[in-house]
């Protein structure tokens, strides 16, 4: 019984001096902080300023985009995709079947067949967490 007593008293000592200390401390956060906001607006206006000049014309990017080319025949349709005059992939739609596509993968003039445009990377997709 007597240690619970001292422990209880121990325990309200504890407590004022918690609420002693806390109380100027916040103080002192409080007149810190509003002391670094007002040096931050006691800034100097800035002199005579130059308005910004107009952005750049959107003329680069009508050079990247490609060029299509596209051929109707009987039994299928071709359509070839340029940038800069170079032939790079040329896609072959049959009147039946899938599509599919030749790709020049290393710029060389040669191409190879691909099914699909899929390069088949698949990242992996778990679940960590649902919230």
């Amino acid at each position: 019984m007597q240690q619970l007593a001292q422990t209880l008293r121990a325990s309200a000592k504890m407590d004022a001096l918690y609420s002693m200390m806390t109380i100027p401390m916040r103080l002192l956060f409080l007149l810190l902080l509003s002391g670094f906001s007002l040096a931050a607006f006691a800034q100097p206006a800035p002199g005579k300023l130059e308005p910004l000049p107009p952005p750049p014309a959107m003329g680069g990017a009508v050079d990247n985009e490609p060029e299509v080319t596209i051929t109707k025949e009987k039994v299928k349709t071709v359509e070839e995709y340029r940038v800069g005059g170079k032939l790079y992939m040329i896609k072959v739609i049959p009147k039946v079947g899938k599509p599919y596509y030749l790709v020049d993968d290393r710029g060389d003039g040669k191409f190879s067949r691909q099914e699909s445009l899929d390069s088949g990377v698949r990242p992996p997709q778990w679940v960590i967490h649902r919230f």
